[in-house]
């Protein structure tokens, strides 16, 4: 299989091939040309989450990161009409550089969601100067995995991959 490298201002982004090893899964990678402790940050820092989390045209005007093991988050993506998307979540693990785990199964405080549908874990691999990211998507039912692929899991959140590298990649 071959890989694909876009282009785009100076910012080469190379795609690397997603592979799912359940029926509930999404993954999404890439190689982002950015140490991986500049990647983490822009999952961390609130200041650099509200600039790639959702993908344009869409924005994340709120961020609040409470990054630990337990830790609450409030993102909200807003779309052009001005509606707003609230996405609760909790931080089951967070191995700074490397890896976090994030499920929107709680809310703040250990609080159950009504409707639980995923739980994301992102890792950071240094390779070579550069990062190996890639955000593994696992979904509670399959239903739910086929859902999100129809909402535009692989367009959506490679275009957020994209624009995280854009951020991170910037001197």
């Amino acid at each position: 299989m071959s890989l694909k490298t876009k282009k785009t201002k100076d910012v080469t982004i190379k795609n690397v091939p997603t592979t799912t090893s359940s029926d509930r899964e999404l993954v999404i990678s890439r190689i982002i040309d950015a140490p991986r402790e500049r990647v983490f940050k822009a999952w961390t820092d609130p200041e650099f989450l509200k600039q790639w989390f959702a993908p344009l045209p869409y924005t994340t005007p709120v961020a609040e990161l409470d990054v630990r093991p337990g830790g609450a988050n409030l993102i909200i993506m807003r779309d052009p009409a001005g509606n707003e998307f609230p996405n609760r979540g909790v931080y089951l693990e967070v191995i700074k550089n490397e890896r976090l785990v994030i499920t929107d199964a709680y809310t703040k405080e250990w609080k159950p969601s009504e409707k639980p549908f995923m739980t994301v874990i992102a890792k950071f691999e240094n390779e070579g100067g550069k990062t190996k990211y890639a955000a593994r998507v696992l979904h509670w039912t399959v239903a739910d995995r086929e859902a999100h692929e129809e909402m535009g899991f692989h367009q959506g959140w490679g275009q957020c991959a994209d624009q995280l590298a854009a951020l991170v990649t910037k001197r």
